[in-house]
This record gives C-alpha cells, structure tokens and sequence, in this order.
C-alpha cells in the first residue's frame, strides 16, 4: 500500500501546488497524514513522535512544489503550434495566435509556468528533421558507430581496471599508426560550488585542441558540449577516414548520435548533421566511442581532463541555462528548503540523536 501511494497521491502535482484550488489544505492535511503513517510503520518509531522527526521522504508540500517546477519547463518541448501555447505570453507563444479571451493572470498553474520557462535559454526542437524514424543517424549507418564500453564491477574492479588500462594502451598505439585515423580526448568540468561555469574541451590530436565555456548547464551537457567540439573538428578534416572519441561518459556519446528532444539536444544536431554529411563523402568511414575511466588517469583522456580543471570562469548576471540544469536547479532548491525546515525543532523534535557527531 504505501510504496504506491506517493505515485497515486503525486499524480498532477502542479494542480495540487497551487493555492487557489479550494480543496488544497485539506488535500496537504490528507496527504501529510498518509506519509506520516507510512514513515511510523518503515521506521517503527512512536506514534507520538513528530512528522518531521521520521520522514524519510522530503515534506508532501516541498515533494508537490519540487515536481511542479520540473514539470513548467516542459512547455519548452511543445510544437511551435501546439494549442497550450495559445494561453502563454507573446514570449513563448510560438507560432500560434494567442487566445481571443487570454486575459492576464498573476496566479495560477499557466502562468507559474509562462514565468518560469523564461529562464531557460536553450532552443529545444521538438518536431526537428533529423529526429524523424527512418531519416536518424542510427537508422541510417548504425554500423558506422560504434561504441567500445566497458562495465567496470565491484568485486574485482582493480582487475578489471589494469585489463581497461591495457586494451586503451593497445588500441592507441595501433590508431596512432594509421594514416587518416583522428583521434580525440573529450571531457568537462563542472565545480561543485556552483559560482563557475562549466567547461568543455576536446584535444583533437595532430588537430588541436578547444576548450568552450559552456555557462550553466549540467556535467552530461558539458560532455555532449565536448564531444560535439571534437567530431565536427576531426569531421572537417579532407582526409579523415576513422574516429576515435576517447571519453568517461558513454551516457553523453550516446546522446551524442540521438538527435530527439533531451537537453543538450542543440549538440546532438550538430554532430548528426556533420556525421550524416561525413559519412556520404566517402564510404568505409567509421567513428568509435571509447570509454576511459576517469579513475585511470589514462593519457589522452587525462590530458583533457587537466585542461578542463586548470580554467575557472565565474557565471555572468545571465548565464545560458539548459534543459536539466534547471530541472536539477528546483530539486536542489526543494532539498535545501528541507534543510532549512528540518533545523526547527518543533518541525523534527527536540529529542534527537545526531548520528555524525557519535563516535
């Protein structure tokens, strides 16, 4: 009963968030009281204990507003004529006319949404060409991409880290011999203080190297953001005939080659335009995924992980944001606010152990 009850009561969670629906207290008051009884009965504590003292799950409210902002920025992948936009300002509109009796609304779930979408910054396509089946990269030369992964387990992760280390030594060695054969080191950096902007940079050996600033936007982002970088360099080369992208993000590479709507996707247009065109110049031309370990500290790789670590830029009054930075952006927000809620003691209890400071 209880694992399912968050995913039934947190079904619409911008309608319940919002505070001129008549039944909202009542509904807050119903819910709370759901998770108070199931946070008594995982816990085992006393039913005279405090709400706040055994939750294990954010406070029903913050959950509804934590889903509720993510949710707003998904009027960013409408269709440009998709009816919704008819009751969103002339700013996210579209192509479509607005609404004969649109009247301007201070409150409520439309225009929470209209406001909060203004700060995202990236363009998304939801009806883009190249997204179309049968017209996609992978559709079209699937056995031109290739991707060279690697799980590494934890029961025998040092084994399975020297056998890495010489499979990515071997595999170098035999690219740097032949003629036509690009190879490049692709990684990102991301401080975790969140006063800098992420940083994207790509060495293209026997090519040269880029490095992007990337403003703010997520670590997966800033990698699709270096990949990018690397294949349309190599890419414009006349006699390229392999790549190599030697990187510790497979999840981006992936993304990298999938031209549908996903943050970043801007990057990933790029690199299918530039590869689809690569690959009718000329036939028998291939790319590779390589996946390195950031553990290893291996050689290409790391070198373009030192390159992406030794620049700091600080974040400008209005930074370009992506998709998931600002999804992340209102999940950190609703987590500090817990934070903040939690050092009341009439919220949590007065009577608490503090497991961090005990021996």
């Amino acid at each position: 009963m209880f694992p399912s009850s968050p995913a039934l009561t947190g079904y619409g969670p911008r309608t319940l968030s919002t505070p001129i629906q008549c039944f909202a207290n009542q509904f807050h008051k119903t819910v709370t009281t759901m998770q108070r009884s199931a946070a008594l009965w995982i816990t085992g504590a006393f039913c005279t204990s405090l709400t706040g003292g055994v939750e294990a799950l954010p406070p029903i409210n913050l959950l509804f507003r934590r889903l509720s902002e993510r949710a707003d920025y998904r009027c960013a992948t409408l269709t440009p004529t998709h009816p919704v936009r008819a009751f969103l300002s002339r700013f996210n509109c579209g192509t479509i006319a607005p609404h004969p009796s649109l009247s301007i609304q201070t409150i409520g779930t439309l225009f929470e949404s209209d406001t909060n979408v203004l700060a995202l910054t990236e363009t998304l396509l939801p009806m883009n060409p190249l997204s179309r089946p049968g017209v996609r990269l992978m559709d079209r030369f699937a056995d031109q991409v290739h991707f060279d992964d690697c799980k590494i387990s934890r029961s025998d992760a040092n084994k399975e880290l020297k056998q890495r280390t010489k499979h990515l030594d071997k595999l170098r060695d035999k690219i740097s011999e032949n003629i036509g054969t690009y190879y490049a080191g692709t990684d990102a950096s991301l401080p975790l203080s969140g006063r800098y902007q992420a940083i994207a940079v790509s060495i293209l050996f026997s090519g040269g190297r880029a490095r992007h600033l990337a403003d703010k936007v997520t670590a997966p982002d800033a990698e699709l953001y270096a990949i990018r970088s690397a294949i349309i360099n190599a890419t414009s080369c006349d006699d390229c005939m392999d790549i190599f992208i030697f990187t510790d993000s497979m999840a981006s590479a992936h993304r990298a080659v999938d031209p549908s709507i996903h943050s970043g996707q801007g990057h990933s247009v790029a690199v299918c335009e530039a590869l689809q065109t690569w690959f009718t110049r000329k036939d028998g031309q291939s790319i590779t995924f390589v996946y390195v370990p950031l553990r290893l500290l291996w050689d290409l790789h790391y070198k373009a992980h030192e390159y992406a670590t030794e620049l700091k830029v600080a974040l400008g009054p209005r930074p370009a944001t992506s998709f998931d930075s600002l999804r992340m952006q209102a999940a950190l927000s609703r987590g500090a606010s817990w934070n903040v809620l939690f050092q009341d003691p009439k919220y949590r209890g007065r009577v608490r152990i503090d497991i961090s400071d005990s021996d």
